[in-house]
């Protein structure tokens, strides 16, 4: 036993002497001392035998000393020694290009080339040699040479991408990322992203779904092809071509609808609800009613609908009569359970926010929240929005009652957050400012952002506006307009934003007043009254509070509204240059470059 521990010692001993000389010997290297280096890599070369890393490290060191004859002698000893190392030619015909002589050293790489065996290790031992010299030519070389005689097409697929993205070529990229994916079948995610990495330009992309076409046509049972040419289309958004290869996929592989409702979900997102309704109805119209995806896309299929309509707020009644129709039929069809709560949900709201029929909002959130099966998130939710509508009919009382409740329920979670910034909004409107002060210094440390932001932008309004004056009537008529416009009075909400006007001419509430107007065309969709207003804001008012949201709401209106890309792009610059700590500059950036044409992932 004693001996074993000792041998133990022995071998643990000399594998810690050895990675200390191995430290060490690169800490030689890299500060220039190569004759240190070249001392010890010989040493630890003359330990481990197999050793590559340390003989080239070695060579290399005595090229920089320029001690040529040494690191040729030492070259071909080893070659002598080991003859099958095909690398070691390598190596020589490196030292001998350090020396100038090309010719020489080209006989050296091409005799490494004209030996390789068949011999997978050694092959790719062979390439990275090359590739460590960055000689890619002959790396691709010996790669392709390695296919043929392994009778292997896909077996260097990836590492003569790889060589071939090196070189700039495009195309053989492509062709054999391709290779490599339809070798690495369960890896073709990581492919996708390979592709992503280094397909820059449209023109790239367009070179990728022309491969895949060709080898569609040559090979039409491979899966791998269109499943590549589905995801090359998504990201040149083109997704309603996507959705014929995803489709096509489903039937042939007779899969659950996942890959199409996942179409549908990112043409959702990109605001291409045609396409997305489309993926929806395929799946409600392919697919079994017990399938998990059946009423998630009957829900997605109104969702879409809803979000087509109301975009740009250029529906009608009829639009909405249609849609209403197609949410009381599916209720009607499914009934109010945990598999159709999110859907009645959204009913409510439609019928709170679009048809104006709170009674009916109301009515449909109290069957939902009494429902027992229901998730906590959505009566949560539930009880947030029939809060507001409550408030929306002048029942306060109800609405905070609502608020602490859910308040109560989500401590320390985003709907407790909401739910509380909610009710601090409610005191506000009630004219007890401080209060709602009280609580909008809490939330200013709330964990979302959003909340936080309105937190503190209500913080620092009140605070401004109630030291103004021996008074705070002001501020009590404004917030009073405010939760007229939250009940849809407009005309009650202009006559006492007016009446501040009038009363209080040149008070600081001046720029709140113009943009609470605008806010309330918008709601009325009259752009061109909005816009005008939006622009007194940030171009009369730039040092104040609302400058930030004026611009960011005008430059939306361009874009969706009245479709004036060019204006919008022109406004969105503006904030993120001009108000670079508003928090609407990240959005506004990215909106820029996004009506700049950028490829945004």
């Amino acid at each position: 036993m004693r001996k074993f521990f000792l041998l133990f010692a022995f071998i643990l001993s000399t594998i810690v002497i050895s990675a200390q000389d191995s430290r060490l010997a690169h800490q030689y290297f890299q500060s220039g001392e190569y004759e240190k280096a070249a001392v010890i890599l010989k040493k630890l070369f003359d330990k481990n035998q197999n050793s590559d890393y340390y003989f080239q490290k070695y060579i290399e060191a005595l090229i920089a000393l320029e001690d040529y004859e040494k690191a040729e002698s030492e070259v071909k000893k080893e070659i002598k020694k080991n003859p099958a190392y095909m690398q070691l030619y390598v190596t020589y015909g490196n030292l001998l290009e350090r020396q100038f002589k090309e010719e020489e050293a080209n006989e050296q790489y091409n005799l490494a080339i004209e030996n390789l065996p068949p011999d997978v290790n050694i092959i790719n031992k062979l390439g990275n040699s090359f590739l460590r010299l960055t000689r890619y030519d002959q790396a691709i070389e010996v790669y392709k040479k390695g296919s043929v005689m392994m009778n292997n097409d896909k077996m260097f697929a990836y590492s003569l991408a790889d060589l071939y993205k090196r070189k700039g070529e495009v195309n053989n990229m492509i062709n054999y990322y391709i290779l490599a994916a339809n070798n690495d079948a369960n890896q073709l995610a990581r492919y996708k992203t390979y592709f992503q990495r280094n397909l820059i330009s449209t023109d790239d992309k367009e070179e990728l779904r022309r491969q895949l076409y060709e080898r569609i046509q040559e090979d039409p049972d491979n899966a791998i092809y269109p499943e590549l040419l589905e995801w090359v289309y998504i990201e040149k958004k083109e997704y309603n071509k996507a959705l014929r290869q995803a489709r096509a996929m489903d039937r042939k592989l007779g899969e659950d609808g996942s890959r199409v409702k996942n179409i549908g979900d990112i043409a959702y997102t990109a605001g291409d609800y045609d396409t997305a309704i489309k993926a929806y109805s395929y799946i409600t119209q392919n697919k079994s009613l017990n399938s998990d995806l059946y009423i998630e896309s009957k829900r997605a299929i109104l969702q879409s609908k809803r979000r087509k309509i109301t975009q740009n707020y250029n529906y009608t009644s009829a639009d909405l009569d249609t849609l209403q129709r197609e949410y009381e039929l599916f209720i009607d069809e499914f009934g109010l359970n945990s598999r159709t709560e999110y859907l009645v949900k959204e009913y409510a709201d439609f019928l709170a926010l679009y048809k104006n029929d709170l009674d009916k909002a109301i009515t449909t959130l109290h069957e939902l929240i009494n429902l027992k099966s229901i998730n906590k998130s959505v009566r949560s939710n539930s009880k947030i929005s029939l809060a507001d509508y409550y408030l929306m009919q002048g029942d306060i009382w109800e609405s905070t009652l609502l608020y602490s409740q859910v308040e109560k329920d989500n401590k320390e979670a985003y709907l407790g957050e909401v739910a509380r910034f909610k009710n601090a909004k409610l005191f506000y409107y009630a004219g007890n400012f401080e209060w709602a002060q009280e609580q909008f210094s809490i939330l200013k440390a709330a964990t979302s952002r959003l909340i936080s932001n309105d937190a503190i932008d209500m913080s620092i309004f009140i605070m401004d506006n109630m030291g103004l004056d021996t008074t705070d009537i002001p501020l009590k008529m404004f917030s009073e307009a405010e939760l007229l416009t939250v009940q849809n009075r407009y005309d009650a909400a202009f006559d006492k934003l007016d009446s501040i006007t009038i009363v209080y001419p040149d008070h600081d509430l001046e720029d709140d007043v113009i943009y609470q107007k605008a806010q309330l065309y918008m709601s009325q969709r009259k752009y061109e009254e909005a816009l005008e207003l939006y622009t007194e804001v940030y171009e009369k008012f730039p040092e104040e509070i609302r400058a930030d949201n004026s611009l960011f709401a005008a430059a939306e209106l361009y874009e969706y509204q009245l479709e004036d890309a060019v204006k919008a792009k022109e406004l969105y610059e503006k904030l993120f240059i001009d108000f670079s700590n508003s928090t609407y500059a990240v959005e506004a950036r990215k909106r820029f470059r996004v009506l700049r044409g950028d490829n945004i992932q």
